[in-house]
């Protein structure tokens, strides 16, 4: 299996999914703009997701496929169904008491995630009510996430990666024509991010029907708790929770920071956010997904060579291409902003308060994609205690950070935190693999960081002087001339890079990899 053709086609899968996303994005700055109400959706909608990313796609994810990789490879299809079938037996027996008692519960978590908002009565219940509506997505996120795991194990990549596509969609679809219809418009996208669980999760079925996986699931979890399989599943995720709990915890005491700061402080981070989102998905998660069940299985053989070079094969490809991102989110915030937010409600305040926190993302991007590149050199080998240590130690690095940065920058200090902070998780997760043995990098990565740099150096001035001709905040009564200027913009960016890069001898053949199926 080609590796980067693998990733080209996840990464455009992906890139689908975030394009949907970004509609998805200005539309709902557009047209509910960014005050206390769309503060008190983005802030329910976090508890869920929080959840989700804790025990689906973190913690499950992690201690899940590498065993399954080893059933696959070593025990044979019936026992590899049987695995499946009690894991999502046990999978959603407790994601039923989760979310029943979550939604009966949703009172006292906001009163802790969001502490800003009880001073204001209407914004905390409409947070509440929003919450109960789409708590039930953390069932049906991590009933996706155990299929992806299996489909991503199968090698098939773009069903997964297809999938958020449809959420996209619902929340769209209930922007444009529920939201209208309803005496408090915002509940429209709490009712979308239901749809869009269930339509994620139906989407999935079909493949599981064609490879023979699709769980059966039991009336008695008790029998499921007792495969051996499973306990190990389950030993690998209680260190793997506390390692994704870690940086989630962050975000949830960030998130209960920024409710306390001026209205629209959450609204500004979480569309930065989204932009950050775009090259984090498409090479971060793109890359760890690929890695993932391929060092599974090189670990599973016992291919110490082949586990080192698909390490660095992804660092390489991740330097190749997270670089020129970062510099693009620093370099020229304001006119990603301004060009896909700046419409109807969203004004220029609040793009520039957009603008900042994007910068302060810019500053850490590489760290952020870095750390999902390196974790999986662990997570592969059923090693989660490391990552643990490593992330209990940011969690207050990033916490100690805020306290630097946040009477500074205030909403943007957050972002600024994040960002450095998974610098020194990547940094802390890299001198761990080199300690081990477990990663050597190859031969001329410093003359590969040396032409990287001079590449970027002239990318970056064009991409100043250019931004620097162009009144982006003046032009909203022009969009699709300004959307015009940024593709020109975006296009001269690219072109030079990746020109300076091939004058410097850099080929595609250079980066591809090929991985046993």
């Amino acid at each position: 299996m080609n590796l980067l053709k693998t990733l080209a086609t996840i990464s455009g899968m992906t890139m689908l999914s975030r394009i949907t996303g970004l509609i998805r994005d200005i539309l709902i700055a557009s047209i509910f703009g960014a005050n206390a109400l769309t503060d008190a959706y983005n802030i329910a909608f976090r508890i869920p997701n929080l959840l989700r990313r804790l025990f689906a796609e973190g913690a499950f994810a992690q201690a899940f496929v590498p065993i399954l990789a080893e059933y696959k490879s070593q025990q044979g299809h019936e026992a590899t169904k049987a695995l499946v079938d009690h894991v999502a037996t046990l999978l959603t027996w407790a994601l039923v008491l989760t979310c029943v008692l979550g939604m009966l519960g949703t009172p006292v978590i906001l009163y802790f995630a969001a502490h800003g908002l009880i001073g204001e009565p209407d914004t905390f219940a409409a947070s509440v009510l929003m919450t109960r509506i789409m708590f039930p997505y953390i069932g049906f996120m991590s009933l996706v996430a155990l299929a992806g795991g299996i489909l991503n194990t199968w090698r098939e990549f773009r069903v997964p990666a297809f999938t958020p596509v449809l959420f996209n969609l619902s929340s769209i679809a209930g922007t444009l024509f529920l939201a209208p219809r309803l005496e408090t418009p915002i509940y429209a996208l709490a009712i979308a991010v239901f749809v869009g669980g269930a339509l994620q999760l139906g989407f999935q079925i079909p493949a599981l029907i064609k490879i023979g996986m699709l769980p059966r699931l039991g009336w008695r979890p008790m029998v499921a708790w007792r495969d051996s399989g499973v306990r190990r599943i389950l030993s690998n995720m209680v260190p793997a929770i506390l390692a994704v709990s870690a940086s989630q915890i962050s975000i949830l005491i960030n998130t209960s920071i920024a409710s306390g700061l001026v209205a629209g402080s959450m609204t500004w981070l979480v569309n930065a956010d989204r932009l950050m989102e775009f090259p984090t998905a498409l090479l971060g998660v793109a890359l760890g997904t690929i890695l993932l069940p391929s060092l599974s299985r090189a670990n599973a053989e016992g291919d110490i060579a082949e586990y080192s070079a698909l390490l660095d094969w992804g660092l390489r490809l991740t330097f190749l291409l997270a670089m020129p991102a970062a510099v693009v989110l620093a370099t020229i915030p304001q006119a990603l902003t301004a060009t896909l937010f700046h419409h109807a409600k969203y004004d220029a305040h609040a793009v520039q308060m957009t603008s900042q926190a994007l910068l302060a993302y810019g500053v850490g991007l590489i760290g952020i994609i870095v750390v999902k590149i390196l974790a999986p050199g662990f997570y592969a080998r059923q090693n989660i205690r490391t990552p643990v240590k490593i992330a209990v130690l940011v969690l207050i690095a990033v916490q100690l950070m805020n306290l630097l940065f946040v009477p500074i920058f205030k909403h943007a200090g957050l972002a600024l935190s994040v960002g450095l902070g998974a610098c020194v998780n990547a940094a802390m997760l890299y001198a761990g693999l080199r300690k081990r043995g477990i990663y050597q990098p190859q031969k001329g990565w410093l003359l590969f960081l040396l032409k990287l740099a001079a590449a970027l150096l002239l990318m970056a001035t064009v991409a100043l002087w250019m931004s620097d001709q162009i009144a982006w905040l003046e032009m909203r009564a022009t969009p699709y001339q300004r959307a015009a200027l940024l593709g020109g913009l975006i296009s001269a960016c690219v072109l030079t890079y990746f020109s300076a890069l091939f004058a410097m001898g850099f080929r595609p053949r250079d980066f591809r990899k090929v991985a046993q199926v």
